[in-house]
């Protein structure tokens, strides 16, 4: 090995030192610029991520929102259609009601018609009742019921047409009260109770002389005017004197009074007769003959007898007999009521049932 030192160089010789890299401006530029897209690289890496992770939320977010109006719109779609079905039968039963409203119409017009035919004939049947009473029975006090009550009847409704015929039944009222008023059920019962009385009645030759009242102040005869007196008085009835106040006495034998008795009962039937069919002649005929036999062949003295005769005569003045009207008034009126044809109201029924409207076809599911 040698020992020799390595020589060196000189200094002249040494070789310059290399120049900064951070003094160049490029290498400074280049450094900045490779920081700065370090920083834009990270930055744009950071926002990449939130962006994603934000775009996944939202994603998951549409997702279950998608689902759930899926879920609405079937259920919407559900109840469209149920809405769609009640709307039809609503519809069906709409077309029904009008129906049955149309019927009901009808019905009730029918039935007030119906109404008005019944009380017309209400009526019709009240005044021809009134006019039997008067044509077959002479009873005044019936008929004017029967127009009464056909009046109160035409007075429950309001009819303005109907008025002329409440006019004619108020003229015939008027007519009926104006007329004379017979009681002919009394007047029958009179009749009935004279004839149970001519059996009692006494007659004229069954006449009595009145006896002489004895004086109780004269004292008791003698022995002789006693057998003067009886004798007087058996001699007395051979032979009778009596004044009559009548110029000719009917005497009738005792086998003919029975006959006289049973004929006055029959005047007196006949006349009870006359007085049920209104035959005021043959009525007064009878009650004046009755009065004449009642006296000539009674006993006027009696008071049963009287009495008898004062009815007799009495009854005799009865206005039977007397002209009745036939209430024609009335049924002109009510004839030309039910001649005129009503006014019917006929109801537009539906000539076939409407159909019930189809529910609407489902909409197509997604």
């Amino acid at each position: 090995m040698s020992s020799e030192n390595p020589s060196l160089p000189p200094a002249d010789a040494r070789p310059a030192p290399a120049p900064s890299l951070w003094r160049r401006p490029s290498a400074i530029v280049a450094a900045v610029a490779l920081a700065l897209l370090g920083w834009q690289w990270v930055e744009t890496r950071s926002r990449l991520a939130d962006m994603q992770e934000e775009l996944a939320r939202r994603l998951s977010t549409s997702d279950t929102a998608a689902t759930e109006s899926r879920a609405l719109a079937k259920l919407a779609q559900e109840n469209l259609q149920d809405i769609q079905t009640k709307i039809g039968a609503l519809e069906s039963r709409f077309s029904e009601s009008q129906g049955q409203q149309v019927a009901l119409e009808a019905m009730y017009h029918e039935f007030s018609r119906s109404r008005d035919d019944r009380l017309l004939s209400e009526v019709e049947q009240a005044v021809l009742i009134a006019a039997q009473q008067l044509q077959l029975a002479g009873n005044v006090q019936a008929a004017l019921f029967a127009l009464q009550t056909a009046d109160a009847r035409l007075g429950t409704v309001d009819r303005p047409h109907w008025l002329p015929l409440r006019k004619a039944i108020a003229s015939d009222l008027d007519t009926l009260k104006a007329l004379p008023q017979v009681d002919s059920a009394g007047v029958a019962l009179k009749l009935e109770t004279l004839i149970g009385r001519i059996d009692n009645l006494p007659l004229a030759f069954e006449a009595r002389p009145k006896a002489e009242a004895v004086k109780a102040d004269e004292a008791a005869p003698s022995w002789a005017k006693r057998l003067w007196l009886d004798f007087w008085a058996e001699f007395s009835q051979l032979v009778r004197v009596e004044r009559m106040d009548r110029p000719d006495p009917a005497l009738l034998a005792p086998s003919n009074a029975v006959f006289l008795r049973e004929n006055l009962k029959l005047r007196l039937m006949n006349a009870r007769l006359a007085l049920l069919s209104r035959d005021g002649n043959t009525f007064r005929e009878d009650m004046r003959i009755s009065a004449e036999w009642m006296g000539r062949y009674f006993d006027l003295s009696n008071a049963g007898v009287e009495a008898a005769k004062a009815d007799l005569i009495e009854l005799q003045k009865t206005p039977v007999g007397v002209d009745l009207p036939n209430l024609q008034a009335s049924l002109t009126a009510l004839r030309g009521l039910q001649a005129v044809p009503d006014r019917r109201i006929e109801a537009a029924a539906p000539t076939h049932a409407p159909a019930a409207a189809k529910p609407a076809a489902p909409a197509k599911k997604n």
